[in-house]
């Protein structure tokens, strides 16, 4: 790490390569779409291990971030806490950063035989094709001018929470290419590859207060830090034609099948989430770490993974291990991790993250507590707090209407809401999470 200013009353010099004493920038041989907190906590952060590779990341959301990351050289602090005193490091693997509106940079990079692969960070929600200029029309708009422009290969490396998350951006591309010729599919077929991916590393959104920690840390005047934890974890499963960084550096693992890592993650980490997402309100907690000193919450947590291990691919004794490393993960003071962010997007996560757990539990006769919990407390979300989603109007509708349980149920999967044992059970939970405050124990703060 660079050596601070001596002097502690200066002001902190704005953060730069010049200022930081950081190489210049990498050469451009990745593209990123989708430049947020995550991407710069993991990807990035993997990237850095080869001196070789530079990101040219993008971001169709945000407008001000390119900016200040432009006026930073691409640096950044990552600031990482676990229960100890935090650490800071310096990452320098974006060469640049531009808005969603510089699509002219955006098609030439696409274009160039010197990129590589494109990593996506866009959320479970970015992968359907709309045609009104999402994610994916502008991936293939990207790939199609690479095509015409000599079609060089190229890997496509998806980093979102989705089961198959390679075939499901495979398949999101073909979809948005039918119309087109016949040369271009063959080659999207031929000469495009989609990786599968596993990713993991908690990232809340980083603050006021964060900027101000930063300087501490570093030295520097950094306005786009980004706070995370010790943990972080990538697994890939796919072809790179044209190379790729040397992320196993870093600590990346290259596997032949990823399907009980996948598993694994959705269900005991992001289920577990979810569960205290939309339990914990109920119980006064408003971050990961006060929900699992709930004694209660703590219970649905570990009955949760109970019932997930049932149904788990993985040996006993992994999933054991996974649970531990996840409590401390999940108890750390230093992540400060809202539950509010975590409950965004529920349409999209509880299907990947629940209901195959509550299916096979269905299939064997059995009502599983945490399951039901989570569905009630979703519903609850969505008839009292400002929903993120993108459904959010079509589910508050339906969840403020009569019997809207089974509405809600039926609009995420058609054949739980048909199954009226369970709708009775979670209506009865909707019951007992509204007036839980005034039953369950508090939780203790000395934990």
């Amino acid at each position: 790490m660079p050596t601070p200013p001596s002097t502690p009353t200066t002001p902190a010099p704005r953060l730069t390569r010049a200022s930081a004493g950081v190489r210049p920038p990498a050469p451009v041989r990745a593209v990123h779409l989708g430049l947020g907190a995550f991407h710069r906590a993991h990807q990035a952060v993997y990237t850095m291990a080869d001196p070789d590779w530079g990101i040219a990341a993008y971001t169709f959301r945000n407008a001000d971030l390119p900016r200040t990351l432009a006026e930073q050289d691409g640096l950044y602090t990552l600031q990482v806490r676990g229960n100890g005193q935090p650490q800071a490091q310096i990452v320098d693997s974006i060469s640049r950063a531009h808005p969603g509106g510089d699509i002219e940079r955006w098609l030439a990079d696409l274009a160039s035989p010197d990129v590589a692969l494109l990593t996506l960070t866009i959320t479970e929600a970015g992968y359907r094709t709309t045609g009104d200029g999402s994610a994916i029309d502008r991936v293939l708009a990207g790939l199609r001018g690479r095509h015409r422009a000599g079609g060089a290969p190229i890997a496509l490396v998806p980093c979102d929470n989705l089961p198959g998350n390679g075939d499901v951006l495979r398949a999101a591309v073909r979809g948005a290419a039918e119309g087109e010729d016949s040369a271009f599919r063959s080659w999207l077929e031929e000469h495009v590859s989609c990786v599968d991916t596993v990713v993991d590393r908690i990232t809340p959104v980083a603050g006021e207060d964060d900027v101000a920690a930063a300087a501490q840390l570093t030295g520097f005047d950094d306005h786009a830090p980004v706070v995370t934890e010790p943990f972080s974890e990538w697994l890939l499963a796919g072809q790179f034609p044209l190379g790729r960084p040397m992320w196993e550096n870093a600590g990346a693992r290259f596997v032949d099948d990823l399907a009980a890592y996948e598993q694994r993650k959705l269900w005991f980490l992001n289920g577990a989430h979810t569960l205290l997402a939309y339990t914990g309100p109920a119980l006064g907690c408003a971050t990961v770490d006060e929900a699992v000193r709930h004694p209660a919450l703590a219970a649905l947590t570990e009955s949760w993974w109970d019932t997930a291990a049932r149904h788990a691919a993985l040996p006993p004794e992994d999933l054991a291990d996974y649970r531990e490393r996840l409590l401390r993960r999940f108890s750390s003071r230093g992540i400060q991790h809202r539950l509010l962010d975590i409950a965004a997007g529920g349409s999209e996560k509880i299907p990947a993250r629940l209901l195959p757990v509550l299916r096979a539990e269905r299939s064997a006769g059995r009502l599983p507590e945490p399951a039901i919990a989570a569905l009630a407390g979703w519903l609850i979300h969505l008839q009292d707090s400002q929903v993120v989603d993108p459904r959010a109007d079509e589910l508050v509708a339906l969840a403020r209407a009569a019997d809207g349980a089974r509405r809600v149920l039926s609009a995420v999967d058609g054949g739980i809401a048909d199954d009226r044992e369970l709708i009775s059970a979670v209506d009865d939970y909707v019951d007992q999470l509204r007036h839980s405050a005034d039953v369950l124990p508090d939780a203790d703060p000395a934990q």
